[in-house]
């Protein structure tokens, strides 16, 4: 993920429609492969947090929006590696 501004208006914009994207399903996903991967209780906590919030990033701050698409990248690069291996 590139590194985004949260005060920026558009950087924030382009965040929320990154969250927005992600289907209850993915998020259930992810936050499967968080426990499974011992990523710890909070990130585990508040990528369920963003399952429960599935398309409404608008009540989220940018903070935690911008914290759970780094967990999400990081996730996602970790099960790209795991495939290749």
């Amino acid at each position: 993920m590139p590194k985004y501004d949260i005060n920026d208006p558009t950087d924030l914009d382009i965040m929320r429609a990154q969250f927005n994207m992600i289907t209850h399903e993915e998020w259930d996903e992810y936050v499967e492969l968080a426990e499974s991967k011992k990523m710890g209780y909070k990130n585990v906590k508040i990528l369920k947090s963003a399952c429960k919030k599935t398309g409404i990033a608008k009540y989220l701050s940018p903070k935690i929006i911008s914290w759970v698409l780094g967990l999400v990248d990081q996730i996602d690069e970790e099960e790209f590696y795991d495939e290749e291996e």
